[in-house]
């Protein structure tokens, strides 16, 4: 008999869970019948990734294959640094906090490895798109922080997206929920769907896509491991995706090893160069009466302040209004979404419009180029109501790039388990 490899799946059966049906805040419903979850957060099978490769098996898939490791990786139980858990800002920065206290995961979708894998597997599909050609990782790429190294992303018909690809590193940890620039989707779940039915990006019926994932021989065991049956749900989807891209975290850069060692943040760190340490100062405590960096880049996975803000990129808006777009609000013109600094050194070029090409055009932006937006963040504004100007000289800005360079993890971006599982 020839072994086709379409007709099985050839991994090992987890332990199965029940866990609670639920309602997803936001906008969807989880179907009554929901979930068990395949992965209990207390299996031996939640190991670091080093136990998880030594074996894999290989589904073939159109002309690619699905390989995925015999034990899940792990994605339910990621260890999270001292420093994430509490803030030790001074009381003088009263605007921090711990970066848990940021976590917008709802309670009806917490991340299982089971979950997560069948998230990784489908973010990483072609055949979520109109013509089999384009995953969510073909604009979210792992290598550069799982933004798109080019200003637009090209479309599944070759179209450019309106705007460039925000990097997805940390998103778990933006308090409010809400995604894409304009923050016109109020919770990931409703995200994940949005960019398969664009019209540019990916051009899918939803519809449709449940009836192709059905009829795919890989998706059962995933769906039913996730959720205790093999049922293809557009709200299943959403769920699995947005389990993935929440797992996506960063807490083994330098920055995270060197404030390991260390009680503050404001502390010098053994293991930065005096460059470093300087750009650090800088970006906390710049003098002078100018605002903390730290103010719209906060806790320290460096997240978003909430609600989005007007950071004076432009005098006036005109082609694109930001927030305002979906809220309807003049005062919300030219207010974006603020993601993470980790990672930030790999993925320019930098804000919606990609129109810096580098850090160091970032950093010049913000030492003499702020525009007098009627909107701006008022924390951007001098006693005078004016622009600041932080007027940084060139040690000063090679410094706090320098520092931004630190928040770099290269072992998150190199991590298998959010790599392309399809070869």
């Amino acid at each position: 008999m020839v072994f086709n490899p379409l007709k099985q799946i050839r991994l090992k059966p987890l332990t199965l869970g029940l866990i609670s049906s639920m309602v997803l805040s936001a906008c969807i419903e989880i179907p009554q019948e929901m979930s068990e979850d395949t992965a209990s957060a207390n299996d031996s099978e939640n190991q670091e990734n080093s136990d998880t490769t030594e074996q894999t098996d290989t589904i073939s898939s159109s002309d690619r294959d699905l390989a995925l490791p015999n034990l899940s990786f792990n994605y339910a139980n990621i260890t999270l640094p001292e420093h994430f858990l509490v803030n030790n800002y001074p009381d003088s920065m009263p605007f921090q906090k711990a970066v848990v206290e940021y976590d917008n995961t709802p309670a009806s979708n917490p991340i299982t490895d089971a979950g997560a894998t069948l998230g990784r597997v489908l973010f990483y599909d072609t055949k979520l798109s109109a013509n089999d050609t384009t995953s969510c990782g073909s604009c979210h790429i792992q290598t550069f922080a799982f933004s798109d190294p080019e200003r637009l992303s090209r479309g599944f018909d070759g179209g450019h997206t309106r705007r460039r690809s925000i990097g997805l590193t940390n998103g778990r940890f933006y308090e409010s929920g809400k995604f894409f620039w304009d923050e016109r989707a109020g919770s990931l779940e409703e995200q994940v769907l949005l960019p398969i039915q664009d019209a540019v990006e990916m051009g899918m019926d939803l519809t449709t896509l449940v009836g192709l994932l059905s009829a795919q021989d890989y998706y059962p065991d995933l769906f039913t491991r996730a959720f205790g049956d093999s049922q293809v749900t557009r709200e299943r989807i959403a769920l699995a995706l947005a389990q993935f891209v929440r797992s996506i975290i960063s807490t083994t850069s330098p920055y995270d090893l060197g404030r390991a060692q260390v009680e503050s943040p404001l502390d010098d760190f053994p293991n930065f160069s005096n460059q470093e340490n300087q750009g650090k100062r800088i970006f906390n405590t710049p003098g002078n009466d100018l605002p903390s960096c730290a103010g719209c880049h906060q806790s320290e996975a460096f997240v978003g302040a909430n609600p989005a803000t007007n950071n004076g990129l432009d005098r006036r808006s005109t082609d694109d209004f930001g927030i305002a777009e979906s809220t309807g609000l003049e005062t919300d013109e030219g207010k974006f979404k603020t993601p993470s600094l980790r990672n930030v050194a790999l993925r320019p070029p930098f804000m919606h419009d990609g129109r810096f090409r580098d850090l160091d055009d970032v950093i010049d932006f913000y030492s003499r180029d702020i525009e007098d937006h009627d909107n701006l963040n008022p924390f951007l504004r001098d006693n005078r109501g004016q622009p600041i100007r932080y007027r940084f000289n060139r040690d000063e800005q090679r410094a706090l790039e320098a520092f931004l360079h630190t928040l770099t993890d290269t072992q998150m971006i190199n991590d298998e388990k959010y790599s392309d599982p399809f070869e």
